[in-house]
């Protein structure tokens, strides 16, 4: 079984196997004991010589990680189960660059073996937000250049060249992130209304007017004006979403250097689950879980 809290050095001696981490995988997979994928027949006997599985009804043959994240990957399970605790320990991510110098396999197999594990981290069905929820949005890379900063190109404003991510964060509890065309009223109330539940108590903004009408007879709205440079009053503040979003972009400069706007929201993905477990003691077997659960991602997928 996988321990709670665990670090590399019990990782390599509790995991140091093939044999042990499909053990490990097995039981997590099905904690009620084998069964097939096709017919969900409990009549599974197990051909070792394969690494596989065989169902006595169908005749299906299977292994632990046969449709998962895992699926069609020649790498080790050893340096797989390495590679989960790495990106579940490094609060500030770590590049595909790093972690090829640390497993010591190619940038492509490091690339995509990274965004697989992105992938499981992500949340299928979230809970909505209540209590207490900050609601602010960022901007993300596109820096001017060349002959005057490039604002001689027809684009005067900065925030063309640049990702907008939205983020609500619920005061002790969880966020969501997600990267949005324009901060709209539509995409911004959409984006509330996706995230934070009916019945919330306080949504705080700064003075945007694409966050008017949030508020209900159930829900108070109140804002700061950062304009005029008011960024606490009483309990309303923003402060605690903007401190993730700091957190997270210097994640993009001290570990990644950059990321295309189209992986974006999968970076997104993996800091929302590390903040949302961040007192999580079984953060390494949860995502463990949620890599045999989550369907596999091809890697023309991927790169389409």
């Amino acid at each position: 079984m996988v321990a709670p809290k665990t670090n590399l050095a019990q990782l390599m001696v509790d995991f140091d196997t093939d044999k042990e981490c499909r053990y490990a995988l097995e039981t997590l997979r099905w904690p009620s004991g084998v069964c097939c994928l096709r017919c969900g027949s409990t009549r599974i006997s197990r051909i070792t010589t394969r690494k596989q599985f065989d169902c006595g009804d169908c005749h299906y043959r299977f292994s632990v990680t046969t449709g998962t994240i895992f699926n069609d990957s020649h790498l080790s399970l050893p340096k797989w189960f390495m590679a989960v605790l790495i990106m579940c320990e490094a609060k500030k991510g770590i590049s595909a660059n790093q972690m090829k110098r640390t497993l010591g396999v190619a940038h492509k197999t490091a690339w995509y073996l990274c965004h697989r594990i992105r992938e499981a981290m992500m949340e299928q069905n979230p809970e909505p937000l209540c209590g207490t929820v900050e609601v602010d949005e960022t901007y993300i890379g596109g820096k001017w250049r060349g002959k005057n900063h490039g604002r001689d190109d027809g684009r005067k404003d900065w925030r063309s060249r640049k990702a907008m991510v939205v983020g609500a964060v619920q005061r002790g509890g969880n966020i969501r992130m997600r990267t949005a065309p324009i901060a709209s009223k539509e995409v911004l109330h959409g984006f509330i209304r996706q995230n934070v539940a009916d019945n919330c108590e306080r949504i705080y903004t700064d003075e945007l007017n694409a966050y008017n009408g949030i508020g209900d007879a159930n829900t108070i709205h109140a804002t700061v004006e950062h304009r005029v440079k008011e960024y606490v009053r009483g309990d309303v503040h923003t402060n605690t979403i903007e401190g993730a979003f700091g957190l997270f972009k210097r994640a993009l400069v001290g570990s990644f250097h950059q990321v295309s706007t189209k992986h974006l929201d999968r970076y997104l993905d993996e800091f929302e689950f590390r903040y949302n477990n961040r007192t999580n003691p079984y953060l390494f077997r949860d995502t463990l879980t949620r890599l045999v659960s989550a369907k596999a991602m091809p890697y023309e997928k991927l790169t389409a």
